[in-house]
């Protein structure tokens, strides 16, 4: 089991802690201090004639007015604005933060399809990963390559996120890559040519015994056809039970979430919604699909959000067993609003309860089982908590 088990890359924390992406669109707002009204009040104007008295006061005697970028002071204005609301969860994008957004939970952008990961001390960047059939691979780009340069500059010590924006662009360009390999660090220059990847956000193998494991990184709208197509293959394989791995999965698209869910559960409720005026909104299974195999899900203290759904509906259904650390604890629901100019804001909107009503929110999912996760640095492959999920999976079949 453990030789299997090294075929996996670990989950990683990242990105927004969204759960629910529905684009809408706000009312438009001439000022920061304006959204919601379409007549400026008193306080509005009174608001406004202060931020003019302001910035006259800095481009008179600011020391360094000259180089200031009025364009991000104005950004600065929303951001700050949405900020003092004080909800960890609610966000403005300007237009570039926006567009990643999107690539983020769509799983889908322009770019070569290799996974970087960063050292924070050397500020190395390595190639964790590459894509079957994608443009990295195509261009010799290989696992473990570090890589060197973008477009001739050297990206050592570079932001990580700067340098994978570099690297990505529009589908059909080219962007030049140098990576060092081998002992050696010989430098290989390549080629490669832009297109559209849909993310890797699951794995899937056949353990020991014909038990199942799918490890399911984030819940991206690609995310579905990827556990279904690995839900598909490993019943092809003789599957008699499965272990599906949440830990640090920070949650993603609710709809997605939801569709998984319905692969797995009887018919009845998969989650509930209830906004600030008491006003619900129910997600239900039908009886078309029914997972009927030993199962235990894996969580850790990084699960959140549409993972702590995930293994709620299974633990209200007694569908499996939870298995590893309490979760996150995110129990609330966000919207994204399309601003019209290119930019975002995303607000929390609802919490949402569990089949059995439970809301989650600042406790999170407390395990069937808990297990601390405990390194071996006799054996750092060893994994206790997959170890103990797959007995539970063991003595149920």
């Amino acid at each position: 089991m453990e030789d299997n088990k090294r075929q996996f890359r670990k989950g990683a924390l990242c990105g927004a802690l969204a759960v629910l992406i529905v684009i809408a669109a706000l009312f438009g707002a001439r000022t920061a201090f304006s959204y919601f009204a379409e007549e400026k009040t008193v306080v509005e104007k009174q608001n406004e004639s202060k931020l003019e008295e302001i910035k006259d006061l800095i481009d008179k005697y600011y020391l360094r007015s000259d180089e200031l970028d009025k364009e991000e002071l104005e950004e600065g204005l929303y951001s700050g604005y949405v900020n003092k609301i004080g909800d960890p969860y609610s966000v403005y994008y300007d237009a570039e933060q926006a567009k990643a957004l999107e690539e983020s939970t769509a799983g889908e952008y322009g770019g070569i399809g290799a996974v970087m990961q960063q050292d924070p001390e050397s500020g190395i960047i390595t190639i964790t990963e590459v894509y079957k059939d994608s443009p990295a691979e195509k261009a010799g780009m290989q696992a473990l390559d570090t890589l060197y340069k973008v477009e001739g500059k050297e990206v050592t010590g570079v932001d990580l996120s700067e340098v994978v924006q570099e690297v990505k662009g529009e589908e059909g360009t080219q962007v030049k890559l140098s990576v060092l390999r081998g002992e050696d660090q010989q430098e290989i220059e390549m080629t490669a040519t832009r297109a559209k990847v849909e993310a890797h956000t699951v794995d899937y193998v056949m353990l020991d015994d014909n038990v199942g494991y799918i490890q399911v990184s984030e819940f991206d709208t690609v995310t579905y056809d990827q556990f279904a197509n690995a839900l598909s293959e490993l019943e092809n394989q003789g599957m008699e039970g499965l272990v599906v791995d949440l830990r640090n999965n920070p949650g993603g698209n609710l709809g997605t979430v939801c569709q998984m869910l319905d692969l797995l559960l009887p018919e009845g409720l998969i989650v509930y919604t209830e906004d600030k005026n008491g006003e619900k909104q129910e997600i239900t299974s039908d009886a078309e699909h029914e997972f009927h195999k030993p199962m235990a899900v894996l969580v850790n203290g990084n699960s959140a959000s549409a993972s702590e759904i995930f293994a709620g509906a299974i633990q209200d259904y007694g569908k499996g067993t939870i298995v590893g650390t309490t979760t996150y604890g995110k129990g609330v629901v966000q919207q994204i609003f399309d601003l019209k100019d290119g930019t975002k804001v995303k607000l929390t909107i609802a919490e949402y309860f569990t089949p059995k009503g439970r809301n989650i929110d600042g406790k999170g999912i407390t395990p069937d089982e808990t297990v601390e996760y405990i390194y071996d640095e006799d054996n750092p492959d060893v994994d206790n908590q997959l170890n103990r999920a797959y007995e539970v999976i063991k003595q149920n079949m």
